[in-house]
Parts: C-alpha cells; sequence; structure tokens
C-alpha cells in the first residue's frame, strides 16, 4: 500500500533546501505528480499538509460535497486551493520552502516530516515533538471511550427471497 508514514527530521542546507525522506519519494513517484503540492494544513497551526495526486484528489471529492458558490465551497477552496503552492522536486530529491510556507511553520533550520497516510505533514521539529505526548494521551483517552462501549450483536445474513431449490 502506497502511504506516507513515519517521522523523519532533515536540516535544511545554506540555500533552504530539504531533502524529501526517500520512503516519501517514492510514495511520490507512484503517484505521479509533478512535484509537491503544499497548503496550510486544516488540522493544526503552523503545520502545512503535503501530497501529490492522492492528496489533490481527496480535497477535490471534498469541494464536490458542496455547491460551487455555497460559503463552504469558498471557505474550503480559498485555504486548500488559494494558499496552495506546487513546490518543485530537484533530481536529488530535494525541495526549497517557499519563504511563506517556512513563516507559515515556523521553520527556521529543520523540519520534520510526518506521515498521515495519503499525505504529509511539515512541522518545526520541536513543535512536532513537544505535541506527541498530548497526541498519544489523547488517542489512549480516545480508544478507553471506544473500548467501553458494546459491541452491536452480529445480524443474521439476510433471507432470500423467490424460487426455493
Amino acid at each position: 500500500m502506497d502511504e506516507f508514514v513515519g517521522n523523519y527530521t532533515s536540516r535544511l542546507d545554506a540555500k533552504g533546501r530539504v531533502s524529501i525522506p526517500a520512503p516519501f519519494r517514492a510514495v511520490l513517484a507512484r503517484d505521479g505528480y509533478e512535484g509537491l503540492y503544499v497548503h496550510p494544513s486544516l488540522d493544526a497551526d503552523n503545520v502545512m499538509d503535503c501530497g501529490g495526486n492522492a492528496l489533490r484528489h481527496k480535497i477535490h471529492d471534498l469541494l464536490g460535497h458542496f455547491s460551487p458558490y455555497s460559503d463552504e465551497y469558498t471557505m474550503f477552496s480559498t485555504v486548500l486551493l488559494g494558499t496552495s503552492e506546487n513546490l518543485k522536486i530537484d533530481t536529488e530529491g530535494r525541495v526549497i520552502l517557499s519563504e511563506s510556507t517556512k513563516a507559515h511553520a515556523k521553520i527556521t533550520t529543520e523540519v520534520t516530516f510526518v506521515g498521515l497516510g495519503f499525505r504529509f505533514q511539515i512541522w518545526e521539529p520541536g513543535r512536532f515533538f513537544a505535541q506527541l505526548p498530548e497526541a498519544t494521551r489523547k488517542l489512549r483517552d480516545y480508544k478507553k471511550l471506544l473500548s467501553s462501549r458494546p459491541v452491536a450483536p452480529e445480524m443474521p445474513p439476510p433471507r432470500q427471497h423467490g424460487a426455493r431449490e
């Protein structure tokens, strides 16, 4: 399955380039997207969502739920399309993060890439590792909540209607 998984921290070089982790580059290559699609995340402040065709298709599917002239469509498309960038990946797998991307994610010298399945995020490493224990705690609390719910009884298969054999 082609998914972005794991997390990797890399330094920006003197020219402001950063190497996309090899496993992430492999997923992007199989996805067939030319470059890297980047937009401010809806999940957290100061985080960028990144990906290729799979991410673009998810955005397209999301926007398809709204009337094209609705406030919701305008709001989502403004953030997910209007503030997005297409970054070029060089032959060595590096991208130059734009000044607006670095400013939004508060990136100065290092970047943490965080896999989220069909997309990945770019974080400032200190912020990512600082929020990870709280995210883990919330997930454990949610797991406890789910495990305390009764399991629905299994339903018998529907009866066949029509001629008997």
